[in-house]
């Protein structure tokens, strides 16, 4: 018979090993994916503890290991080698970021590469465009959910981020200490060359203009009051001021003369108020001393017109105008009067510095009722009328008007003095430009300073008014009508 047994065909290659090859093609992407995950959880656990402990402050954090519990002792060790846990964060990011674009790329470009078949991409194409948005995709996961959600948390909430990424980042800093001693290392050496000495943690102290800078930005944000913003604030620039910020200027100083009686110094206290009184001999310059007014209650009172203040003078201190703050309140602490008379470069008596003076220049203005009622800085109808003898720095911080910095004056009267050019009459006005560091130079705002009042070749008043900036005033100025 023509007819042959069939015997049983084998099986291809390709038949025996499809299913099994497929299965295996799935394990692999399924853990491919797993690991990438792993991976981009490890850079943002260190993306997170490099950013909290730099964003911690050393007060704190000891303050948190003192109350705290093991994890705050953690997050205390950690920022205590501060420079070695950055170099371990940077290598473990390093490592990750690595790992996660070799694992992801092949893998994202395997699941993408159906889909470019399926909108019918040319075979020549589509391995290429399937790995360049593999990259893209791989390398924006990984810098939104491995950098930037965790450096974000991380700068919101610096301690609590901390203290869950210490513990970790310790771990990972100790395994791999010789790695990261060797690349510090090297990193410490090339620093060096530049001159710059390596720290292993932040330095915790502040400049007193970096404080400042910190309460301003707290009372904008309302973590402190006003008042107590404004208290501080005036504190911490006491000790960049000078002894010719902060005296009576020698025009408003009252005094005796060393052959006038106690009667005398009894009759000037009553009218004016003031309880302290250089003793001159002919001129402020010759000060022979100072008498307070509780030297009177020694004296009977039926020999006040007749015993002289010569006798009841007592030494002052003298301090250079260019002495700072703190050494003058020293100065003026360390004696019975406190007070202080202050001389010029010149050897001439500028001025005296008194116990009140420096009150003030922390609290603010202190009045009594010997005390002109008339305040310094009165604002009324968008213009401001200011003493002649606030300091530049007091006349911006009241109304807004920062005054160009000059060689030749220290206070508001003295740069209409210098802006004019000779000693002015009631109601002159002068233009005087604002320093503004943002604003262009060649287009300042212009302020109007127009003379109130003078006592004797003082300026003693003075009323500022905003104009706007210059560019916009002679454009409006040339654009006016003449008149008929």
């Amino acid at each position: 018979m023509g007819l042959h047994s069939a015997e049983p065909r084998p099986p291809r290659a390709f038949e025996r090993t499809t299913v099994p090859e497929a299965d295996g093609n799935l394990v692999v992407t399924v853990l491919s994916l797993l690991a990438i995950l792993v991976l981009t959880a490890g850079t943002a656990l260190f993306v997170a503890a490099e950013f909290s402990l730099t964003a911690l402050e050393r007060s704190t954090v000891d303050a948190n290991a003192r109350t705290g519990d093991r994890r705050d002792r953690f997050v205390q060790k950690a920022h205590r080698t501060l420079s070695f846990q950055l170099s371990g964060a940077q290598i473990g990011i390093s490592i990750t970021t690595l790992a996660t674009g070799w694992l992801a790329e092949p893998v994202v470009a395997r699941l993408l590469r159906p889909l470019l078949d399926a909108v019918g991409l040319p075979e020549r194409w589509a391995s290429g465009v399937a790995l360049a948005l593999a990259l893209l995709i791989a390398t924006s996961l990984s810098m939104v959910y491995g950098e930037l959600v965790p450096k974000n948390l991380a700068v919101a909430l610096p301690v609590k981020t901390a203290r869950a990424s210490a513990g970790p980042q310790l771990l990972f800093s100790t395994l791999l200490t010789p790695a990261i001693k060797l690349t510090n290392g090297m990193a410490n050496r090339i620093v060096r060359r530049m001159g710059i000495e390596p720290a292993d943690e932040p330095h915790s102290a502040r400049s007193a203009r970096e404080l400042v800078s910190l309460v301003r930005t707290s009372a904008e944000s309302g973590s402190i009051d006003t008042a107590t913003a404004a208290l501080i604030d005036r504190s911490l620039q006491f000790g960049e001021l000078c002894a010719e910020d902060l005296m009576t200027p020698r025009s408003k100083i009252v005094t005796l003369e060393a052959a006038q009686t106690v009667a005398d110094l009894v009759e000037v206290a009553d009218r004016t108020g003031f309880s302290r009184f250089p003793i001159v001999d002919g001129d402020l310059d010759a000060t022979v001393g100072i008498v307070h007014v509780k030297q009177v209650f020694e004296i009977p009172a039926a020999h006040r017109g007749i015993i002289t203040l010569a006798p009841l003078a007592q030494p002052a201190p003298v301090v250079p105008t260019t002495l700072d703050g703190d050494a003058v309140m020293t100065q003026i602490r360390a004696n019975g009067l406190q007070t202080a008379m202050v001389v010029d470069e010149y050897g001439g008596t500028a001025g005296m510095v008194t116990v009140e003076d420096l009150i003030e220049e922390i609290v603010g203005d202190v009045r009594d009722e010997h005390d002109d009622s008339r305040p310094d800085v009165l604002e009324s109808d968008g213009s401001w009328q200011v003493s002649g003898l606030l300091r530049i720095d007091e006349v911006a911080a009241a109304t807004g008007y920062r005054a160009p910095e000059g060689e030749h004056y220290d206070t508001i009267g003295g740069l209409v003095l210098t802006a004019l050019g000779h000693i002015p009459d009631v109601g002159e006005s002068v233009e005087v430009p604002a320093f503004d560091p943002d604003a262009h130079l060649d287009d300042p705002i212009m302020w109007l300073a127009t003379v109130v009042a003078m006592d004797g070749r003082r300026i003693d008043v003075l009323e500022l008014t905003e104009l706007g900036p210059l560019s916009s005033r002679a454009g409006a100025e040339h654009t006016e009508p003449e008149p008929r």
